[in-house]
């Protein structure tokens, strides 16, 4: 039986000075930093995790702090372009907000929707585009109200290294409908309200290098552990390799690499981002999992300190 996607969990990015990281999602874009922890993988290193006023599935951007790392290249095997969801009408808060800050925009014709089109202090290719859809947050910093506040992913667009492969993995695999088609895009949407639109963009971009600037992978949700095991399964019966589950803390995990060679998550819906710290204290104290926490003692005082602040105009 076709299994049919959701839609986007998380993206995550590797960036690289992590105070330059919170004072553009969270001092201009208006995002919430809902919490502050490490890499599970990497503990030396943060894992910052922004979105809505809890980090709902469709929302949360999480990022990679590589202070040391190498500046990546967008391209091939890699998400290419992040786009979020802003509230119909805000188009000219954006913009002149972008203005006031030095940001460089641009705007993009895609299949009869405008898109607004910049980049992050540390390369990442992102888009604003205005639909109904989602809710409005109840979230509101520097400046920027729910009336014009970012909801959550409107979508990605993909950059495969083998097209048709993709393009198999999605459609008949991950279970999403193609809808649309241009000279160099194949639109696809998921059952989701959110995050539910994947292009794939049909021309090689050249071969991607990841680094600082990049995303490492993109992560789609799923309602629960048996669901997960169900996908875990599923995927496996196509000839993918796919991880264990891992425990993230907020959620549960497994990996595959797919045929163009872009890294895909499928990430549990629960328990959630306030299972170990009140609503009005997400994003302020550093988060551990159990097994990290002799550690905390050393990992505060080499982790560089981070503050959300109101960013002044330079």
């Amino acid at each position: 039986m076709l299994k049919k996607s959701k839609g986007i969990h998380h993206i995550t990015a590797i960036v690289g000075d992590p105070q330059e990281n919170v004072d553009f999602y969270a001092g201009i874009l208006g995002l919430r930093l809902i919490k502050k922890t490490v890499n599970f993988d990497d503990p030396e290193t943060y894992h910052l995790y922004f979105g809505d006023d809890i980090g709902r599935p469709g929302t949360a951007m999480t990022f990679f702090n590589w202070l040391d790392g190498h500046q990546g290249k967008i391209g091939d095997g890699q998400v290419g372009i992040t786009a979020f969801i802003v509230p119909k009408g805000s188009f000219s808060f954006w913009k002149e907000r972008l203005e006031k800050f030095n940001i460089k925009y641009s705007l993009e014709d895609k299949f009869g929707q405008s898109h607004i089109s910049f980049h992050d202090p540390h390369g990442l290719h992102l888009e604003l585009v205005e639909s109904e859809a989602g809710n409005n947050v109840r979230w509101s910093f520097g400046g920027v109200t729910p009336e014009v506040a970012i909801k959550g992913f409107f979508g990605v667009t993909l950059y495969s290294s083998d097209t048709e492969r993709t393009i198999y993995l999605l459609e008949n695999i991950m279970g999403l409908t193609k809808i649309e088609k241009d000279k160099e895009t194949i639109r696809f949407s998921t059952s989701g309200e959110i995050g539910n639109i994947i292009d794939v963009c049909i021309t090689s971009q050249g071969t991607g290098d990841i680094g600082i600037g990049t995303v490492h992978h993109i992560a789609i949700q799923v309602e629960d552990d048996q669901e997960q095991l169900e996908w875990k399964k599923h995927i496996a019966e196509f000839g993918y390799d796919v991880t264990p589950v891992r425990e993230r803390n907020y959620f549960r995990s497994i990996y595959f690499r797919e045929k163009g060679n872009i890294l895909f998550e499928i990430a549990t819906n629960g328990p959630g981002f306030m299972i170990d710290e009140a609503y009005d204290e997400m994003g302020e104290k550093l988060m551990l999992p159990q097994w990290y926490e002799s550690k905390r003692s050393n990992l505060e005082k080499t982790l560089p300190p981070i503050k959300v602040r109101e960013i002044e105009v330079n």
